[in-house]
């Protein structure tokens, strides 16, 4: 359910707020809170920090919206502000844009424009909301975060949020450049680490346009984790994707005796997630661990090129959407028994 915050002193707006989106509100698609001021919405914000946008008037008693969107730049940088107002010149647009303002209405509101807006905004909050989220799990990515971004990533709401330790279902992907490591030994540097992040750039893309999330980057392999509904199917798409995105890449100029392709282990179940490393080094990585984890990368290990390999309890559950083969029997580290596998074809 989406949470919007309403800041005007017309009280009247509420009323015909309520009118107009009745049935997303009776739908609980949202949930609208009001406040009467800029002083007044910062105290709802305090009681509601899971609101999404905000959707504010300029001219108010006590705090005005401007002075509203300059400290919710300052509080919550990720809060996204839609100015509401009769004052419609462009002194005033200018000003609520440079103070973080995301868009701008005028009154009398057009409510057609006023919804088209408020789900775009709603939107944009979402993807920014979904990508914080994959970066606090890349670490190698934190660095280009706002500072102001990661002290909110950094607080207490975040942390009991999203870094909480956790027993979850999910489904682990590992995703391995076949024949990377011997270029590696011979190439120069400089390409080698060019190239590898051009493959991986390639990969987070289809990996992130299933909501995965990437876990680490492993030498030159990847993990990446996706949960929620569909989790399993959502990562074999993504699996299929990748393959199809790495075999479409020209041959590198620099490696030609190097064609670029993919070997990829995928298991599904449950698993713990949680901060996992050493507090005496500050080096904390938050990742899931278990069984359903090395499986996959046992998977992997025993992937070709171009094979994507997951277990036969994963294969009943996707059998009806993919076309699948047997391979049979395989024998991984750890495991006394040999693991029934098969490979996904489309």
């Amino acid at each position: 359910m989406a949470k919007i915050l309403v800041v005007d002193d017309e009280t009247d707006l509420e009323v015909l707020i309520k009118q107009k989106f009745r049935k997303k509100i009776r739908n609980k698609e949202y949930e609208f809170f009001f406040a009467i001021n800029g002083v007044d919405a910062l105290e709802k914000l305090l009681d509601n920090p899971e609101v999404d946008i905000v959707l504010s008037d300029i001219n108010m008693p006590e705090m005005d919206g401007l002075t509203l969107l300059s400290r919710l730049s300052e509080q919550n940088p990720l809060l996204k502000s839609v100015i509401v107002s009769a004052y419609g010149d462009m002194e005033n647009i200018r000003t609520a844009m440079n103070r973080g303002a995301f868009d701008f209405i005028t009154k009398p509101i057009d409510f057609e424009d006023l919804t088209i807006t408020v789900e775009k905004t709603l939107k944009h909050s979402k993807q920014i909301k979904e990508t914080l989220q994959a970066i606090k799990e890349n670490n190698i990515l934190k660095m280009y975060v706002d500072e102001n971004v990661l002290n909110f990533m950094g607080s207490r709401e975040y942390e009991s949020t999203i870094m909480a330790n956790e027993t979850i279902e999910a489904t682990v992907m590992f995703i391995d450049l076949c024949g990377f490591t011997k270029i590696s030994e011979t190439a120069p540097a400089d390409t080698v680490v060019t190239i590898i992040n051009t493959y991986f750039d390639e990969m987070v893309k289809e990996i992130m346009a299933q909501q995965g999330f990437i876990d680490k980057f492993i030498g030159d392999a990847i993990m990446a984790v996706f949960r929620g509904e569909y989790h399993l199917d959502r990562a074999i798409d993504a699996a299929l994707a990748v393959r199809e995105k790495i075999n479409s890449l020209p041959k590198p100029e620099n490696l030609q005796d190097f064609i670029p392709k993919v070997s990829i282990g995928i298991k599904s179940g449950e698993m713990i997630s949680g901060n996992i490393g050493s507090a005496s080094l500050k080096r904390l990585d938050y990742t899931v661990i278990g069984d359903v984890v090395n499986t996959a990368a046992r998977f992997q290990d025993a992937a070709q090129e171009n094979q994507i390999i997951i277990s036969e309890a994963c294969y009943n559950q996707v059998k009806e959407a993919f076309k699948c083969k047997k391979i049979g029997d395989i024998n991984v580290k750890n495991k006394a028994e040999a693991i029934t596998v098969y490979e996904v074809i489309e």
